[in-house]
């Protein structure tokens, strides 16, 4: 997949600059993944962070995506996004064992879930979920900070596949 990965175009307009940086984010995440075994996406590598296995990754991006784009943008229900369970320590890291090809699945359909909404949208359309601090941030802003999130465990993806295997590369 690496050789499909592709900035957008130097001189995009913003919007398609914005969802283009964040596709390239969530491809690479999703790269880093090929011919990972189960039990291999499921390991955890780092001693002092044990949630933060492939596996992890992708739950808390999946969640992430749900949580800034139909909870804080749309004003949606956070109760079905685990990531608010207060109960549970990293209720979005938390994958049970459950297949990485399942959790692929369910990353791509909420990044396409995603798309649809900014698609639909406005960047100067701001948030509805008034309960949050940045519940109100527009669309541009709710963007921009996906393309962080999303870069940043994207780093963490290559550290993590390096550990469990030696694979890296950079596209």
């Amino acid at each position: 997949m690496a050789s499909e990965l592709q900035r957008p175009p130097l001189h995009a307009d913003e919007r398609t600059a914005l969802i283009g940086w964040l596709d390239l984010q969530r491809q690479i995440l999703r790269w880093k993944c090929e011919g990972l075994a189960d039990e291999d996406a499921h390991r955890s590598v780092i001693p002092t962070s044990p949630a933060m296995t492939m596996a992890g990754l992708i739950s808390h991006m999946r969640w992430t995506e749900h949580m800034w784009l139909e909870v804080a943008f749309l004003g949606g229900d956070q109760k079905q996004n685990p990531a608010f369970d207060e109960s549970t320590e990293d209720a979005d890291w938390q994958t049970e064992g459950r297949p990485i090809a399942g959790l692929l699945a369910e990353y791509e359909a909420q990044c396409a879930r995603s798309n649809e909404i900014v698609a639909a949208a406005s960047l100067d359309d701001a948030g509805r979920h008034q309960g949050f601090r940045a519940g109100s941030a527009n669309l541009r802003w709710i963007l921009i900070h996906l393309v962080e999130e999303t870069g940043r465990h994207a780093g963490h993806a290559d550290i993590v596949r390096e550990l469990l295997d030696g694979a890296k590369g950079y596209f």
